[in-house]
Order: structure tokens, then C-alpha cells, then sequence
């Protein structure tokens, strides 16, 4: 018998073992990333209040006008850039990043390294 490895499953404990030590707060939310197999995602929540701040993805008009694919790095940079520019737009300077318990590399690191470069701390 063939057991295949639930990669989501493993990415899921991940991200609950990291979530149990980061929680985003009004004075410093957290910033989250999903990443899909077409699309990447990321929100600036604070977990007090239980809500979301500023959200961007790939499937935003203003992203998707400016990218061809919406599953690479030059994607992924475009969402980090955006969501550091609304971010800013509402007053968020210092967010905690939470890499959702994908491994920072690839697509995830784009995201954070465009959001740092458009003025997000983290």
C-alpha cells in the first residue's frame, strides 16, 4: 500500500504550532499569507478585535491589470506591494508576519521583501 504525504495536512500543524506563539494586536497587527496553487493572498488582521484590517491578492483589479500570473514571484511582489501601500493608507506601520506555515522561501519571501521595500516593518 502507497501512503502519499498530506503536504496541507503537515502545513496546517505548522501554522496552528506558530499561531499558538503570534497574535497580531491593535498596536501591531499580523500580517498572514496564503498561497494557492494559481493565486497568493495576504491580510492584516488583528486577532483581539477579530477582524481584517487591509487585505490584498492576485485577484484584486488593480493587481491583476499589473501581473500576467497570478502563481509566481512577480505576483507575489505585486500583492506584498499593495498590501504594504494599503497598509500605510490606514495607518499600519508594524505588523507581525505570519508565513501561514509555508516555508519562507519562493513566492512568501517575495511577498514580505516587496512589502519591506514599500514601507512595512516587520
Amino acid at each position: 500500500m502507497i501512503n502519499k504525504i498530506d503536504k496541507n495536512a503537515i502545513r496546517r500543524r505548522k501554522h496552528i504550532r506558530v499561531r499558538n506563539k503570534i497574535s497580531g494586536t491593535a498596536a501591531r497587527p499580523r500580517l498572514c499569507v496564503f498561497r494557492s496553487n494559481t493565486n497568493i493572498y495576504a491580510q492584516i488582521i488583528d486577532d483581539e478585535a477579530g477582524k481584517t484590517l487591509v487585505s490584498a491578492s492576485t485577484l484584486d483589479k488593480e493587481v491583476k491589470a499589473s501581473i500576467e500570473n497570478g502563481s509566481n514571484k512577480e505576483g507575489a511582489a505585486a500583492v506584498g506591494k499593495k498590501i504594504a501601500e494599503r497598509a500605510l493608507a490606514a495607518n499600519i506601520n508594524e505588523v507581525v508576519f505570519d508565513r501561514g506555515g509555508y516555508i519562507f522561501h519562493g513566492r512568501v519571501e517575495a511577498l514580505a521583501e516587496a512589502a519591506r521595500e514599500a514601507g512595512l516593518k516587520f
